[in-house]
């Protein structure tokens, strides 16, 4: 998964990356591990810090954050407070080069503000449940003629089905259950045998088996 990223959004040491996240969520993973495996820099925000979008301002532009991530929630207000602040301060925000957003759905709104008040950055949706490692699709949201923002195609080592009640695959567009599989799929639920049957199921098309994410 993170060499994915690197490949994907190669990092050189002038980098820094914001880690912000708590522990507890997959995406500090890649926030404490991708800049120090690839030579970059991390810097730690202070603690409730991701919460304010006024502090995230500052140290990004204080420490010369290149690269961040964002639920799209938090992005929304992070970018209500970019548009309303005056220009010098949006000016500090031109060492950003990646923004990363998911957890929540990216609206089209967000990604043509991004354009608007941050034309320096290139702005990214991924997605991902826990149980594949994180993220496992994404999708480029660097088009300013962009018109729909979509979850994305699968990353390296990673399949993605859409497949009916059957497990059968359907054709584009139509509505199914989205199967994942792939290198970074978990072993199961600790100590849960029954759930981990029910939502880890044989792979009909290859090795291994698939993530029903529901």
């Amino acid at each position: 998964r993170i060499q994915w990223m690197n490949r994907a959004f190669p990092l050189d040491p002038s980098d820094r990356v914001l880690q912000k996240t708590s522990y507890v969520f997959d995406v500090s993973v890649w926030e404490l591990l991708w800049a120090n495996w690839f030579g970059a820099a991390v810097v730690f925000a202070e603690p409730e810090d991701h919460k304010d979008p006024y502090a995230l301002m500052e140290i990004i532009e204080r420490e010369h954050i290149s690269v961040v991530h964002f639920v799209p929630s938090m992005f929304s207000a992070f970018l209500e407070t970019v548009e309303t602040s005056a220009e010098p301060a949006r000016q500090g925000l031109a060492s950003l080069r990646y923004i990363f957003c998911s957890g929540e759905e990216l609206k089209l709104a967000q990604v043509r503000a991004t354009h608007a008040l941050l034309p320096g950055a290139a702005l990214h949706n991924l997605y991902g449940p826990t149980e594949a490692s994180i993220d496992v699709l994404h999708h480029p949201c660097t088009d300013p003629a962009i018109d729909t923002v979509l979850i994305g195609t699968p990353i390296d080592n990673t399949q993605a089905y859409v497949l009916n009640a059957a497990r059968k695959p359907l054709p584009a567009q139509a509505i199914g259950e989205l199967y994942l599989g792939g290198a970074g799929l978990a072993r199961g639920y600790l100590n849960r045998p029954e759930l981990s049957a029910e939502r880890f199921v044989e792979n009909p098309f290859g090795d291994g088996r698939l993530y029903r994410t529901g």
